[in-house]
Parts: structure tokens; sequence; C-alpha cells
């Protein structure tokens, strides 16, 4: 059996069998070649005994037998090595994917290189943002509606009935993203924020976006610019949450100029670096965390 090696051609196989049916112009203008290319390229998968066939008139086009399977022949070794490495990438959230990397690496006759570890989970053992994890994974699956409370940035707790479409990994945390029916609209939470989830009977038909909103902010948060000056002990953190934009005086001092949550998170965050920061600019939120500061130092005098 001839090996396909082109990748056009894989992508001509795969889109034949997604679509169903599609017409040589639109293969052509998917692929971005001419016509004549394409027809080429069907006597080439033809001939490597992929079962191809057209019909003339109107709703005709070009198809593969709905009954033909991949063979697992036609991939090269490259391929096959891509496709066991892809899903080593979804084994590292998914520890149900290792028995089926096992059967593909005896199907292609070929081991899975160890070349990938990652571990998201902190040092806690039970940890219930793994339950949750999986538990809108689950949900995700079988199209079924969960119900939770919802930690906001207001600081309250809302009741939330979301039809769940995607796990999202964003800047260092997990996100679920779904249609909210509270709402009415999609919407990102974050998994920390979610508590007392649970899956609901009802399933729902909703489509599922090609892509994500490329827009639309995770965390929902209005940012304003600050100036901050850290001192070196912490530099470990600093270096750490403040990737860009970096600087240090020859004290070790370090400065950054950042885009944070204009609201409470501001301050609790800032707070978690004790007396080892200063806020330098803007005046106006130099002066807010004085009068935090003050506020905190009164509640200790008496």
């Amino acid at each position: 059996m001839i090996l396909l090696q082109d990748s056009r051609l894989f992508r001509i196989v795969y889109y034949l069998l997604d679509k169903g049916k599609c017409t040589a112009p639109e293969l052509a203008d998917k692929f971005e070649v001419s016509t004549r290319t394409i027809y080429r390229d069907l006597d080439v998968i033809s001939a490597a005994g992929i079962p191809i066939y057209a019909t003339q008139g109107k709703g005709g086009g070009i198809s593969i037998l709905p009954e033909y399977v991949m063979d697992n022949a036609l991939l090269s070794d490259e391929e096959k090595e891509k496709i066991v490495m892809a899903l080593q990438g979804i084994a590292v959230t998914d520890e149900t994917t290792d028995d089926l990397l096992s059967k593909l690496g005896a199907l292609f006759q070929t081991k899975a290189e160890n070349w990938i570890e990652v571990d998201f989970s902190d040092w806690i053992k039970n940890n219930p943002d793994r339950d949750i994890f999986n538990s809108i994974k689950t949900s995700i699956f079988k199209k079924v509606l969960i119900d939770f409370s919802y930690f906001g940035n207001n600081g309250c707790y809302s009741k939330r009935t979301v039809e769940p479409i995607k796990l999202v990994f964003k800047s260092k945390d997990w996100y679920l993203y779904g249609f909210c029916r509270l709402r009415n609209d999609f919407r990102f939470f974050k998994l920390t924020r979610i508590k007392n989830l649970v899956l609901c009977e009802e399933t729902f038909l909703r489509d599922v976006p090609v892509s994500l909103p490329a827009e639309t902010s995770l965390k929902d948060e209005s940012l304003i610019s600050v100036k901050l000056k850290f001192s070196s002990e912490v530099s470990f953190r600093v270096y750490d949450e403040f990737t860009d934009g970096v600087t240090a005086d020859q004290q070790g001092n370090l400065y950054v100029t950042a885009d944070l949550p204009d609201n409470g998170v501001l301050f609790s965050y800032l707070l978690s670096f004790g007396d080892n920061v200063e806020i330098l600019e803007p005046a106006n939120v130099r002066e807010q965390m004085k009068e935090k500061l003050i506020s905190m130092l009164q509640k200790y005098e008496t």
C-alpha cells in the first residue's frame, strides 16, 4: 500500500471524512491549490487504497465510502510519533489516557518517549480542586448542566447554572468556559472560586463555539497600572509573578510597572508581600494603601 507522506493528502482525506462530501473547487479553495492539482491529489489518494468516488449533477461531489476506516499503515513513522506525543500532552491532566497511549503504541509499533511531565496539583493531598476538575470534565462529555456557588470579584457568592463547554488553562489557573443561564451569556469561571458543584440530570444542545472569544478577559476585571518597588528578599516571587519589565537598582531593589485589578484584590495581593513592597505610583493608590495600613494598625492598638 502506498504511504501518504504529503501532509496535504492527509488533510484532504480527513477533510472529506469530516465533511462527508464536497466539490473539487471547494477543496482547491480550502487547500489553496488549483482544481487540477486537487484531481491529481485524488488520483494519488485513490491509488493508496482509499475509496474515493464522485457523483455528478445537483447535490453531487467528492466523498469517501462511508464504511471506510483509516488504516494506520497510511501514517508515516513521524506522524505516528506526533500522535502519541500529542496524547502525552493530554495525559498530564487525564490519567485515563495512559491506557490509550499503550494501545496506540502497540498498534503503531512505536514506544512513547517520556518527554514531558507536568503536575498541576499542589502539595495538599485530596485536593478538592481536582474533584471539581473531574466533575466538570464529566459534565462536558455528558453535556449535562452543572449548578454551583461562585465567589465573584464583588466578594459575594452567587448561584450559577451553567452549560459547560471547555476547561481552559490560562496564566497558572484553570477556568471553566460555559454558558451561564443567570447572565444569559458565555462566561469564564475560575475553578478555585467554584464551590458546592452538582451535576444535574438536564442535558443541553447548545453549539460549541469554534474558538474562545479573543477579547474576553478571563478575570473580567478592570485594571490599573501601578509602579511598585520590591526589596531583594522577595525577588524570587517578583521574577515568578512579573515576567516582563523587572529592573533593579544597585541596592538590589526591584522595580515593576504592572496592570493589576482595580479593586480590593489589588491591596490584598500587595499585602501578601508584607513590608517588602512599596507603591510608588499612582499617588491615589499609594494613599489608599496608607489608609488601609493605618486602619489595620488601629485594630491592634487595643
